[in-house]
């Protein structure tokens, strides 16, 4: 049954997402409450690489991609790493992951996500006139480098797959590369292009831009830590560091990485894991590259951010608890250095932030099974900014009871039930 106008609502998780959420439910009229443990945006947004990739079609499960995993998960300095301590909680993901590098699996997670990705750039522009941030909005494409034609061959199957999805890449040499970015070390020597996608030049600022919008709007944003969701007839509470909230008529669960524990109590079980990402931001040389510059055989992100240059990367799966492994930001940092002049003896500083990912690729949103009035938004995984603002039009559309949200080009922006996702 759709919600009354006026209908209280609780969005548990401040980061990209689940502020994107909040403030399209407000602008329908609803009291939203937006909670979260910390400020929006100090989460996974604070330091994703701001990269807007609707290309990104192609999900992390490849056949091709899995042959190289066994190796790269017990080497610390390689894109994908697995602390040993940490397999025996990791192997139920694992192979769900593996299984989901099927060819019919793959296919149906790469139409998913062209869908949910449909229309972000332009939404993402949009967005930041609205918030009055326009120039945070960075449109000059992204370039993706390789070392030689093997190299480039890895990829085929992705770049195959953006092409099926309409998007055009240009294939550039040595001297293509450096007519785009000059700075580009020799190790580099083929590119492909994608000159239609965009980048946020400060992801944080963007989301408190965002929260700054919904609390002008009437929302409100309360700091606290939810443990628990409580369910008494059709109405939610919210359990934690404060206490029971007052009574929702309805919760949406876009708690990132931390999203699987507070559902499972509920019987949810969602097949999700944290990727812990880092990135080492060094404190200057943002003119080192003019746009987002992919080291694609390190699966490196190199992105000008308004504090510097941001390099990012790797993928860890070692939960929620254990610290930073301090390693993994040093070989950003050494990456960076071989790769571009002049960032030897620029300061940097580190961080390392929760992906929330599923095994597919592909986020949950929707509608939880068996659970009147209660929304999942989570598992966006590397792209969580690309999609926030369609996952968010979607929420707030089927809460409403609204026709399905539609981008400019009539693709329906129909995301990922939560009861197909092996919850």
């Amino acid at each position: 049954m759709a919600a009354p106008s006026n209908a209280r609502v609780a969005v548990v998780g401040a980061g990209i997402v689940g502020t994107s959420i909040a403030l399209a439910l407000r602008k329908r009229g609803a009291q939203v409450t937006l909670v979260d443990r910390d400020e929006p945006g100090r989460g996974c947004s604070f330091g994703n690489s701001g990269a807007i990739s609707p290309g990104s079609v192609a999900p992390l499960a490849l056949p091709g991609v899995l042959a190289s995993v066994p190796g790269m998960l017990l080497d610390d300095e390689s894109p994908l790493y697995l602390p040993l301590r940490y397999l025996p909680r990791a192997l139920p993901w694992l192979a769900r992951f593996v299984a989901s590098a099927r060819p019919r699996t793959v296919q149906a997670s790469a139409r998913k996500l062209a869908t949910i990705h449909a229309g972000a750039i332009a939404a993402h522009e949009a967005m930041t006139r609205e918030l009055g941030v326009p120039e945070l909005f960075l449109q000059r494409g992204h370039l993706h480098l390789y070392p030689d034609a093997q190299a480039l061959a890895k990829d085929a199957t992705g770049w195959r797959m953006r092409e099926a999805y309409g998007f055009r890449s240009e294939r550039l040499d040595r001297a293509g590369i450096l007519a785009l970015e000059p700075n580009v070390g020799e190790r580099y020597q083929l590119g492909m292009y994608l000159a239609d996608h965009a980048t946020i030049l400060n992801p944080f600022r963007y989301v408190q831009a965002m929260a700054r919008a919904f609390t002008a709007a009437g929302g409100r944003i309360e700091r606290a830590s939810v443990s628990r969701l409580l369910q008494a007839g059709a109405q939610w509470s919210l359990q934690g560091s404060g206490g029971s909230g007052p009574g929702y008529d309805h919760v949406v669960v876009a708690a990132g990485a931390w999203s699987k524990e507070l559902l499972a109590p509920l019987g949810i079980q969602l097949a999700l894991e944290s990727q812990r990402g880092y990135h080492l931001q060094f404190e200057g040389g943002r003119d080192a590259v003019s746009r987002t510059v992919v080291l694609a055989d390190r699966k490196v992100f190199v992105t000008p951010m308004e504090g510097g240059l941001r390099v990012g990367g790797t993928v860890e799966i070692g939960g929620l608890a254990a610290p930073p492994d301090p390693r993994r930001a040093a070989v950003l940092g050494r990456i960076a250095r071989e790769t571009f002049r002049g960032l030897a003896t620029l300061p940097t500083r580190s961080w390392m932030g929760h992906r929330p990912c599923m095994p597919d690729s592909v986020p949950v949103v929707g509608a939880a099974p068996g659970r009147a009035n209660l929304w999942i938004a989570t598992g966006h995984g590397h792209l969580g900014l690309t999609d926030s603002l369609n996952t968010a039009q979607w929420i707030a559309a089927a809460l409403f009871g609204e026709p399905p949200a539609r981008d400019a080009t009539g693709v329906e922006l129909a995301a990922t039930c939560a009861s197909q996702q092996g919850i």
